[in-house]
């Protein structure tokens, strides 16, 4: 195991993302490229193929955009329960390998945690009751509350107002690339890269940011 070198001692802030990086994408991916589209081909009588095709363009528009995550939208959109269909698939919502231990590590040594998501309200609801790993965070901020996806700047001024940490003593883990450079321009000091979203996908390693694959590698025990 090789640790990845940071200085924990000069963080006193964590924000954390939630899919892809404290969880396992898997979920996400199944259910945005298969069960959505298999539901949207019975529901117009179209093959499987066409669905996923027609959705896939769908989805590219909304791609970085408050719709992007909102399950209400997506309801309204293809005229069928998205969070109810979500539902039926919670027994595959997994926290990624050593995700708690390094929580109950930054508890220990006394820092703050925040998630920060894109995630709408509804399914970090159905989420973190799954997991139960909401009790580590001393908060959650979603981009519907802030009103910006966290791939804008004005989300960063939200979330900084809003949890209050200082951009100096402040550490980032995401699995986009796009959000870790919005938040390095902000002024985030440290940000780290989740390489590995899916357990079902090859590791993604950055050329840009600092890489981590899996949590294990964080565990900081001096």
């Amino acid at each position: 195991m090789n640790l990845v070198k940071f200085p924990l001692k000069d963080i006193q802030f964590v924000l954390l993302d939630m899919d892809g990086t404290l969880l396992d994408k898997y979920f996400d991916d199944y259910f945005w490229e298969h069960l959505v589209p298999e539901k949207y081909a019975e529901k117009h009588n179209i093959t499987f193929g066409k669905a996923k095709y027609e959705l896939m363009k769908l989805y590219r528009i909304h791609e970085g955009t408050l719709n992007w995550t909102d399950l209400d939208f997506w309801s309204k959109e293809l005229d069928f329960d998205i969070p109810a269909l979500k539902e039926q698939i919670r027994h595959l919502i997994e926290v990624h390998p050593h995700v708690e231990d390094f929580l109950k590590m930054l508890k220990r040594k006394k820092k703050k945690i925040f998630l920060v998501t894109n995630a709408h309200y509804k399914a970090v609801d159905l989420k973190l009751k799954k997991t139960r790993i909401g009790k580590y965070f001393d908060s959650v901020l979603s981009s519907f509350d802030a009103g910006y996806p966290k791939e804008s700047l004005e989300f960063w001024g939200v979330a900084e107002k809003r949890l209050g940490f200082d951009k100096e003593k402040t550490l980032l883990i995401d699995d986009s690339e796009e959000i870790l450079t919005t938040a390095k321009k902000y002024g985030l000091a440290y940000v780290l890269y989740k390489a590995k979203a899916s357990s079902n996908m090859k590791p993604k390693p950055s050329k840009d940011f600092l890489s981590v694959f899996d949590f294990s590698e964080l565990m900081d025990e001096s």
